[in-house]
């Protein structure tokens, strides 16, 4: 199976939030936001499996500041790493005041996918041509975050078993 660089699957989504986007307080939903992540990772990982796939998890999403009606948001996605089946997906999210031009890093997540076969069994997904020391960082990292979530899914089959 051909390997593939991370920029072979990355991509950029951009969307300019509405008040149908909005909660009553005038901020978007963090709902929509977590739509759009789930989104550009679900691209990132059809693009790297050439296949559907799955969202299995997502590690962890924090906030850093609100975004509103009227902004334009980027959802910037990338893979992090690839065991046999899953891959670990990247996004940064951004947040643009048209108005101002000022941007903010709105929020960031991990999340994983599961490519499937045309029966909808998981299936092997390609390696990754990690070049440069950035890309070596997030897969090392990606890594150890996936040995957590093993580690915590374990855990868990071990407590409920009590």
């Amino acid at each position: 199976m051909k390997k593939l660089k991370p920029s072979d699957s990355s991509v950029v989504i951009a969307q300019v939030m509405n008040p149908q986007d909005a909660n009553p307080a005038g901020n978007v939903h963090g709902g929509v936001i977590m739509k759009l992540i789930d989104t550009s990772a679900g691209v990132v990982a059809t693009r790297h499996s050439r296949s559907n796939v799955v969202t299995a998890s997502i590690d962890r999403l924090d906030f850093h500041h609100p975004v509103y009606v009227g902004d334009l948001v980027f959802f910037k996605a990338s893979i992090n790493y690839v065991g046999k089946t899953s891959m670990e997906i990247g996004v940064r999210v951004e947040s643009e005041n048209l108005k101002t031009g000022e941007v903010r890093h709105t929020a960031s997540a991990y999340l994983t996918f599961v490519a499937l076969d045309e029966k909808g069994r998981p299936k092997e997904v390609p390696g990754l041509i990690l070049k440069t020391s950035e890309e070596k960082r997030r897969f090392e990292q990606g890594k150890l975050r996936r040995e957590v979530r093993l580690k915590e899914k374990q855990d868990k089959v071990d407590y409920f078993k009590k």
